[in-house]
């Protein structure tokens, strides 16, 4: 760098500059494995219509924000250096952006939470200037930037993390990680019902920084957070192309209307301002029927797809995302196959793949406890129904076929006070009046969330329909049962074995 003043440096502004891997960012990671520090590389803060990139940032829980800024100055050019600041600029090559970047964090803060948040401390990583030289650098330098504040280039990891400790004491006050990281790294934050934030962990950043590829699959445990990751997806991606066309396809209105709900949510807590015009949540029935429009053919009233929808192409939009794919049939999928050839398609827990990306983390049933009652289900169901319904903040979800669910409903008038909800998943959200007790069959269960869940008639209903409902609630699972059959096996083996993720009680009951 030829250069005779220091003074570019802080005044020259040019386009933002990634910060590379060089052997001290390598050190700062691995100190993030060993210790609850936090490291996040070439990241983005997103606020109103603009990204800003952010080289390194790293969060101490007990601390605060570190802001990091690699330069690959040498001592032959800094020591003859006239020095001057200049407030507000972009990273590059030959600046500093501190202050800009301190802006846009409190910016975040103050509009989501109405305070300047947590304490933001900067650092300059300097691979090719040692202790050492530093010493025998000018003054002007020295009070620009002090000792205190480099990483230099033969630091080692124990340095470094005594340099970041002394920058301030522990304080045990501060906000959680998810808090502080949900309120600037919005495209990370998942948002639960009681508005709380979760910070999505690895596997989940990696899904919402990675290109799609013509065909995506993805396998999710249950309630590892998918559904809310495919929105999050859904708005970086038409952030980065406002002109994409994206459908998420659900299987039922009520699960449509309830995902649109969650898409309002985030995008108000993320204060980013895209036209969800182009985000469009619909069932695979409206999509099949926008087809046959095009075509000048009937209204379709189940998903039955002929040759003629399989021979005729269409554009219905730059990116399609169907969540649980497992409950279509293949011909579904084919057909979303033949239509996005030319676009994206992401396929969530199908069944037909063999790679994919894979969310293996359960956030909501650490302590649920799951019961088998090999008894009478009806009065079993009743008995558990009394129950749980005494206390009137428990939520309960009864699924069975449709003639157990009207038996149920009439024998229901004696047992409790409050009259239970019969869920139909074709009607609109507006048409239902949902209480804290409520009848529904498997297919009407999709995006439902309680927290006590009661399964009836599971002897011929799909896999992965019971899988679904078991998942949904998040304190217990009650299986009832008169006989035995293979899916209450299959539960049985899976759930009595799997002690890290629940705990089982099963029980026999004349």
């Amino acid at each position: 760098m030829n250069l005779s003043s220091f003074t570019s440096f802080f005044k020259k502004k040019s386009t933002v500059l990634k910060v590379p891997d060089s052997i001290l960012v390598k050190k700062l990671k691995n100190l993030s494995q060993e210790s609850t520090l936090l490291v996040f590389k070439d990241t983005k803060i997103y606020h109103h219509t603009k990204a800003y990139n952010i080289p390194l940032i790293m969060l101490d829980p007990l601390r605060g924000i570190y802001i990091f800024e690699s330069k690959e100055w040498t001592y032959d050019e800094l020591k003859n250096a006239d020095i001057q600041k200049a407030d507000n600029q972009d990273s590059s090559k030959d600046t500093l952006a501190f202050d800009n970047t301190h802006s846009i964090i409190r910016k975040k803060f103050n509009e989501l939470t109405h305070n300047d948040g947590v304490p933001i401390f900067n650092f300059l990583l300097m691979e090719n200037l040692n202790a050492d030289e530093y010493e025998h650098l000018t003054d002007s330098f020295k009070k620009l930037v002090p000792s205190q504040k480099i990483i230099f280039g033969d630091s080692n990891q124990e340095e470094i993390f005594k340099k970041l400790q002394k920058v301030a004491p522990e304080d045990h006050q501060l906000p959680s990680s998810d808090e502080i990281l949900g309120t600037i790294l919005i495209q990370y934050t998942i948002l639960s019902e009681n508005g709380s934030l979760h910070f999505a962990n690895k596997e989940q950043r990696k899904f919402i920084d990675s290109s799609l590829h013509e065909v995506n699959f993805l396998n999710a445990a249950p309630s590892s957070g998918k559904t809310s990751l495919l929105l999050l997806k859904s708005l970086i991606e038409l952030f980065t192309n406002p002109e994409k066309r994206i459908i998420i396809l659900k299987p039922t209105t009520l699960a449509c209307e309830t995902l649109k709900k969650r898409l309002l949510d985030i995008v108000e807590h993320a204060i980013i301002e895209i036209d969800l015009t182009f985000i469009e949540i619909i069932t695979p029935l409206e999509l099949l029927n926008r087809h046959q429009t095009k075509l000048g053919r009937p209204t379709l009233h189940s998903l039955l797809i002929d040759q003629k929808l399989m021979s005729k192409n269409f554009s219905a939009a730059s990116i399609i995302m169907l969540d649980d794919a497992g409950l279509y049939s293949n011909n579904f999928v084919d057909y979303l196959l033949h239509i996005q050839k030319n676009s994206k398609l992401l396929l969530v827990n199908s069944k037909r793949s063999e790679t994919a990306e894979m969310f293996s983390q359960n956030f909501r049933q650490e302590h649920r406890v799951v019961k088998f009652h090999h008894t009478n289900p009806h009065a079993k169901a009743l008995h558990l129904i009394a129950k749980l319904s005494q206390n009137s903040s428990q939520n309960i979800v009864v699924v069975s076929n449709t003639l157990t669910m009207q038996k149920l409903k009439d024998d229901l008038e004696h047992f409790i006070e409050d009259e239970p909800t019969q869920i139909d998943s074709s009607e609109h959200f507006i048409n239902q009046k949902l209480s804290n007790l409520r009848l529904c069959t498997y297919i009407d269960t999709n995006m439902l969330q309680t927290n006590h869940i009661i399964l009836m008639d599971l002897c011929f209903v799909s896999e992965n329909e019971i899988e679904y409902a078991f998942n949904l609630a998040d304190k217990s699972v009650n299986v009832l049962y008169e006989e035995d059959c293979q899916e209450i096996n299959n539960l049985r083996n899976k759930y009595e074995s799997d002690k890290e993720r629940t705990r089982v009680e099963g029980t026999t009951e004349s």
